[in-house]
């Protein structure tokens, strides 16, 4: 666990959203679609189109639309066979998703030897393994509720999305005050981890040759 620094210097932290950030589009349809099989996940998307139809005319919040999913893609199977899918989609499929200007964003920050965090709404079960091969330092991402050895499709805690963001981090640093904190971010589900950094970057990185460019963190509620 990072420990806040009260000096002149405190710790760098470079905190990075995983969908449409490091990736150049969303992984959780991606993932899923390796795990249904093309067919599979095309009657799934059908099954749930309901849902995904309310969430995208903001009658269904964010997390239920995602537990309705991930109810119908993987509930049932064990955390072994999760754990051996998401390892296998970090590998194969991952890459191709990612983006080459944030990796290289990403480098430099660890280049720098500073403290690198993903920070994501997707799951951990690829999320880790991932992060693992890139030498990220922590990962903070949705985790699935399991019964009895097996997935039920809901979301053990929070959705990482949004304030959980920010909550997340402040359980595993403390006071956010005692870092100076860059954030990378593409979306509304990242508003709260931007307006929280020292150093903001939304849909853009950070370039070591024009310094940083701060803003001051906000005080909205």
């Amino acid at each position: 666990m990072v420990q806040s620094i009260k000096t002149s210097h405190p710790t760098i932290v470079a905190a990075f959203d995983f969908d449409g950030t490091l990736t150049r589009k969303d992984s959780l349809m991606p993932f899923l679609r390796m795990v249904a099989g093309p067919w599979g996940f095309l009657w799934g998307l059908l099954r749930t189109s309901p849902i995904l139809a309310g969430y995208a005319f903001k009658h269904i919040p964010n997390w239920k639309a995602k537990e309705a999913v991930l109810t119908h893609f993987l509930a049932g199977l064990t955390t072994e066979q999760l754990q051996s899918l998401g390892q296998r989609f970090a590998i194969q499929k991952i890459p191709k998703l990612l983006n080459p200007e944030a990796i290289d964003c990403l480098h430099w920050h660890q280049s720098q030897g500073h403290r690198t965090i993903l920070v994501s709404a997707s799951l951990e079960a690829y999320l880790i393994p991932f992060a693992q091969s890139l030498g990220i330092n922590h990962v903070l991402g949705s985790r699935l509720a399991e019964h009895s050895g097996r997935l039920t499709g809901k979301l053990a805690g929070q959705n990482c999305y949004g304030p959980e963001k920010v909550k997340r981090l402040q359980r595993l640093l403390g006071n956010l005050e005692g870092f100076c904190l860059y954030a990378y971010g593409d979306s509304l589900g990242d508003r709260e981890l931007l307006e929280a950094a020292t150093f903001p970057h939304y849909r853009e990185f950070h370039d070591p040759t024009a310094g940083p460019r701060p803003l001051a963190r906000s005080t909205k509620s």
